[in-house]
């Protein structure tokens, strides 16, 4: 039998903690400017998929990602967390015809509640920086691999740029160079490493989008099944 596996921040997300959430992407200028260039992204990514017709956003979080999904009428969409309060949050802080097209599920990236190829493509916005353990994103990679029929779209931090030498030189003098000096729970990952990750996976890597060339750490990866 298989041990679950759990994130340590993933057990926050209560009802307070969920609406601070969505609070938080929208406060502020800055917030908001990062938030339109993900979308943006997101829309290319989605595009460069071929406009995939059935979606699940996973994690879906407070549904920032709902509009831009439900842009095309016949796409069908299922929003999973696994926090029963984000779903709760989402449903009630996103547009009612919004959340009238989204099919809500409660589960876990790492053990999805859906059976073999059941989407076109699987849309992971803000996961992969979180899981610092290789194992665990390749048990997370394989799962995606399982549900979705075509295709996956994932964020995360990579190395490269200029804001992901400035954290490992800000680690350093904080003395937490490894997990083992201190608690994190956001990672920066070599492109090189995660690519490879990917492949071993099942995947091959159609396309990426840097948030900010050369300055951002924040990636988007489009991936095929091979």
């Amino acid at each position: 039998m298989s041990v679950a596996i759990k994130l340590q921040f993933s057990e926050k997300y209560d009802l307070q903690h969920a609406t601070e959430y969505l609070l938080k992407h929208q406060d502020g200028l800055v917030r908001r400017l990062s938030h339109k260039r993900e979308v943006h992204l997101a829309r290319r990514a989605l595009a460069l998929a071929g406009e995939p017709g059935q979606v699940l956003d996973l994690p879906c979080g407070a549904g920032r990602f709902w509009p831009l999904l439900a842009e095309q009428p016949y796409r069908e969409i299922l929003g999973a967390d696994n926090s029963a309060s984000m779903l709760e949050v989402a449903s009630i802080a996103q547009p009612a015809e919004v959340v009238k097209r989204v099919r809500r599920l409660q589960t876990s990236a790492f053990d999805i509640d859906l059976p073999d190829n059941a989407v076109d493509s699987i849309f992971c916005m803000r996961l992969l920086h979180h899981v610092g353990n290789a194992q665990h994103r390749m048990a997370l990679l394989r799962e995606f691999h399982r549900v979705s029929r075509d295709s996956v779209i994932v964020s995360l931090w990579v190395d490269g740029n200029i804001k992901a030498w400035r954290r490992k030189r800000l680690e350093r003098y904080r003395g937490m160079d490894s997990v083992a000096d201190g608690y994190q729970n956001r990672f920066v990952l070599p492109a090189a490493t995660v690519e490879a990750e990917f492949r071993k996976a099942g995947f091959r890597v159609q396309e990426n989008l840097d948030f900010i060339p050369l300055y951002a750490m924040w990636r988007v990866y489009i991936l095929r099944k091979r």
